[in-house]
C-alpha cells in the first residue's frame, strides 16, 4: 500500500517552520507496513493544494494531509477539501462539543470564528481532536483515503497514534516492511560500496540496500519487504552478518542510533569513562554526548580550551610545547590527551586542536588543519586531518573523526 503526505502552509515554504511532520509520519506509517511514494510541501493557495490531491490520487492509496485547519483566513484546507469533493460545509454535533468542552475547561468565552472550527465537508468522517479544536477528517472517495490532520505537530501526533494508524490497520491488510541499520564510521560510501559489491548483487529481490552518508559517517540500511514477518527478519539478519563479517573494523553499531550514542552505550556496558580536551570544537563533543540521558554515567567531561593559557593551566600542556610548535600541532594534541587522562581520571580521552576557520590558517597550517588525539592508559591514536575551509563542517567532521578513532581503539576492549 502506497501513501503520499502533503503538508500546506506558506510558513514552511518560506522557511519560518521546518516541516517536522512528514519525516515523523513516515516513520510511523512505515512501521506500519505503508510505503510513502512523495511527501510534497504546497503553500495556502485554493489552485495548489487542489492540484495536489489531484496528483496524489493519482499515484498512491492513501493520502495525508496536515496543516491548514485553523479558524483565520488564511487556514482553507476544509473547504478546498469541499471544492475538490464536491460537496458543501456542515456543522458536524461532535465537533462543536468538543471545542465546547474545551473552551469551558479554561473558561473562556466561545467566539463566532472558533464555533466554525465544527464546520467540515459533509462526505468526512470527524476524527476528535482531543488536544486541540481543529477535527481531523476522514474521506473514503474513489477507492482512495484521505487524511486531513492539523499542522500543530503534537495534535497531529495523538491523532495519527490514537485514531489513523489503528483504523488504518482495521480496514487494510498491511505488508511486512523490515529495516536494519548498520552505522559506520571513517570510511566512504564508495569504498564501503566496493568492499561488500558481491554481497550486495546477492541480495534477494524483497531486500534492498540503501547508503545514507553524513560527514564521516555512513548507515547502510537492509529494507525487507514480504508477508512473513519470521522469514523476512530471519533473512534481514543472515545478510546483515555477512556485512559486519566483511567491514567489522568501521561498524559502530546494528541499530539506527547516533554514532555517539553508540559508544556511550558500549562504555556504560564496559564500565569505562571518557573526557575531553576541546579546542576547536569549542565543546560541540560534549554536547553530543550530554544530549543523551545517562551520560554522566561514563562522561565525566573536560575542558574547552582555546587560549594557550587555558591548556597549560588545566591541561598540563607544556609552555615550550607551545610555543615551540603552535597549539595546532601533534606535539601539543597529543600533551593534550594525555593531561585530560590524568587531570580528569577517565579511562579514555579525546583531545582536538585545530583551525576551523574561516580565518586563522597559514600556508603550512591552512583552515581546516586538525589535530585528534585518542588515547587510553594502554593506548593512545594522534592524527592529522585536512578538512575544508567551511566552520560549521570542520567542527562536525573533526567530532566525528574523534569519535571515530575513539570506536577504533575501544575495539581493542572487545579482544
Amino acid at each position: 500500500m502506497l501513501a503520499e503526505i502533503i503538508t500546506i502552509g506558506d510558513e514552511i515554504l518560506i522557511g519560518q517552520i521546518v516541516d517536522t511532520n512528514s519525516a515523523w509520519m513516515a516513520g510511523k506509517l512505515n512501521n506500519a507496513g505503508i510505503r510513502i511514494k512523495q511527501i510534497s510541501s504546497v503553500s495556502d493557495n485554493r489552485e495548489h493544494i487542489l492540484k495536489a490531491l489531484a496528483e496524489a490520487a493519482e499515484r498512491v492509496d492513501l493520502i495525508f494531509i496536515t496543516g491548514g485547519l485553523g479558524p483565520t483566513k488564511d487556514d482553507i484546507t476544509k473547504t478546498t477539501l469541499a471544492e475538490y469533493f464536491g460537496v458543501k460545509m456542515v456543522e458536524n454535533t461532535d465537533a462543536l462539543n468538543n471545542v465546547l468542552r474545551i473552551f469551558e475547561r479554561y473558561n473562556r468565552p466561545l467566539l463566532a470564528i472558533n464555533k466554525k472550527q465544527a464546520e467540515v465537508p459533509e462526505n468526512c468522517e470527524v476524527i476528535i481532536n482531543k488536544n486541540g479544536t481543529a477535527p481531523g477528517m476522514w474521506f473514503n472517495e474513489g477507492g482512495k483515503v484521505y487524511v486531513s490532520m492539523p499542522g500543530v505537530p503534537f495534535e497531529m501526533m495523538y491523532m495519527m497514534e490514537d485514531e489513523v494508524i489503528p483504523k488504518i490497520k482495521s480496514l487494510f491488510k498491511l505488508p511486512v516492511i523490515i529495516h536494519k541499520t548498520i552505522l559506520t564510521v571513517g570510511e566512504g560510501e564508495s569504498f564501503l560500496a566496493e568492499r561488500i559489491a558481491d554481497i550486495e548483487d546477492s541480495l534477494p529481490d524483497y531486500i534492498k540496500l540503501a547508503y545514507l552518508p553524513k560527514l564521516g559517517q555512513v548507515r547502510l540500511r537492509l529494507s525487507g519487504y514480504g508477508d512473513d514477518e519470521v522469514f523476512l527478519r530471519n533473512k534481514i539478519d543472515e545478510y546483515a552478518a555477512k556485512f559486519m563479517h566483511r567491514i567489522g573494523n568501521v561498524v559502530v553499531a546494528e541499530e539506527d542510533i547516533p554514532i555517539e550514542k553508540a559508544i556511550l552505550n558500549f562504555m556504560e556496558k564496559n564500565n569505562l569513562t571518557l573526557s575531553v580536551a576541546e579546542s576547536c570544537t569549542g565543546g560541540y563533543i560534549s554536547h553530543l554526548f550530554t544530549q543523551h540521558a545517562g551520560s554522566s554515567t561514563v562522561f565525566y567531561g573536560g575542558a574547552v580550551s582555546y587560549s594557550y593559557e587555558l591548556k597549560e593551566s588545566i591541561l598540563g600542556v607544556k609552555h615550550e610545547t607551545l610555543c615551540q610548535h603552535g597549539a595546532v600541532s601533534e606535539e601539543t594534541v597529543t600533551e593534550m590527551v594525555e593531561g585530560a587522562l590524568l587531570n580528569f581520571k577517565s579511562d579514555y580521552a579525546i583531545a582536538v586542536t585545530g583551525i576551523a576557520g574561516p580565518g586563522g590558517g597559514t600556508s603550512d597550517k591552512p583552515v581546516g588543519t586538525v589535530w585528534i588525539g585518542v588515547a587510553s592508559a594502554q593506548n593512545k591514536m594522534i592524527k592529522k586531518f585536512t578538512f575544508g575551509n567551511r566552520r560549521q563542517q570542520n567542527i562536525e567532521r573533526s567530532a566525528t573523526m574523534a569519535l571515530s578513532m575513539l570506536n577504533t581503539l575501544l575495539k581493542h576492549v572487545e579482544k
